[in-house]
């Protein structure tokens, strides 16, 4: 996973494919407020992977998350 800092979202790459998320930082928390998986990588893992490496970087960091996406909520709820 890849922090592209000057467009706020954190990327993946797959087979030239990126799977991406974007957020916000503000104090002590990490807002995602969008996670996008092209249609070449659905279904293969890619936004939950990309989930996994940001869940990673927030605790390395020290940060709360705060899912404004659904798909990130969802995927929090569901115990990574």
């Amino acid at each position: 996973m890849i922090n592209n800092q000057q467009k706020s979202r954190f990327e993946l790459e797959i087979d030239g494919h990126v799977a991406y998320a974007d957020y916000a930082i503000e104090g002590d928390v990490l807002h995602i407020k969008y996670v996008f998986a092209p249609p070449e990588l659905r279904g293969k893992g890619a936004a939950g992977n990309l989930m996994k490496d940001i869940v990673k970087f927030a605790e390395e960091n020290y940060l709360k998350i705060n899912p404004i996406c659904a798909y990130a909520a969802s995927w929090l709820r569901r115990g990574k």
